[in-house]
């Protein structure tokens, strides 16, 4: 267990966030992870970029479904933990997973507001975000070692329920109907194209939630620097 703590992630920088109390909370949860995991290999540095540029429309469709992504994974950590009987771990997850949902009503009810004043741009604000896919910034962490850390992690983590390919394709649907893309109107050419993309996507991800679900059921044992390297 110090072994794993020692060599897992660190919060070594604070990321300063937009909206105020947002960023205050989600420092506090890295402070609170980096107090019970200690120090570590993985640098927080390249996490900043999320593929949004400085589009505001792009940032908060990311954001609202990250805060989704992020409140269901603390929450199924936190039951993971309380099963093997790490309270103090439960308690800190449990706590920023509800945290995390507070932040996904709000960035969630910004896109609304959206797309109720400007349907258009925000539809295809949208389709963009998931033609790049929505990844989670951890995608670039690197300890050294692996050369896939952050794949290999997702393997593992859908392997053991903490985020699955269900959880992932759940909430981009939810986010649809919650939006009401396929109600839009008023929309122009390009608008109505967009809303084409998006709610034709839910049906396509219906069949890559299958494939996803069996190919982590199948994936091997996989060492992890941070664990000593143990296999999980």
């Amino acid at each position: 267990m110090e072994c794993r703590r020692k060599q897992a992630w660190q919060s070594s920088q604070q990321v300063p966030l937009p909206f105020g109390t947002g960023g205050h909370e989600t420092n506090k949860e890295d402070n609170a992870l980096s107090d019970w995991i200690r120090n570590g290999k993985i640098s927080r540095k390249p996490f900043i970029d999320i593929g949004s540029g400085i589009n505001p429309y792009l940032f908060t469709i990311y954001t609202s479904f990250q805060e989704r992504a992020t409140f269901i994974s603390h929450g199924n950590t936190a039951r993971l933990a309380m099963k093997y009987r790490d309270e103090k771990l439960a308690l800190i997850c449990g706590t920023i997973a509800t945290d995390e949902k507070r932040h996904e009503i709000a960035y969630t009810e910004i896109v609304g507001k959206l797309f109720e004043l400007d349907p258009s741009d925000t539809v295809i604000a949208f389709a963009e975000m998931m033609r790049k896919k929505i990844v989670m910034p951890a995608h670039l962490m690197y300890d050294g070692q692996d050369e896939r850390p952050f794949d290999h992690f997702t393997s593992v983590a859908s392997r053991l329920g903490v985020y699955t390919t269900k959880d992932y394709m759940g909430g981009y649907t939810h986010l649809v109907a919650k939006w009401n893309v396929e109600k839009l109107t008023g929309l122009s050419s390009e608008g109505r194209e967009a809303q084409d993309y998006v709610c034709e996507l839910v049906k396509k991800m219906k069949r890559l939630e299958e494939r996803g679900m069996a190919k982590a059921d199948v994936a091997p044992s996989i060492p992890f620097s941070w664990l000593c390297g143990r296999e999980v």
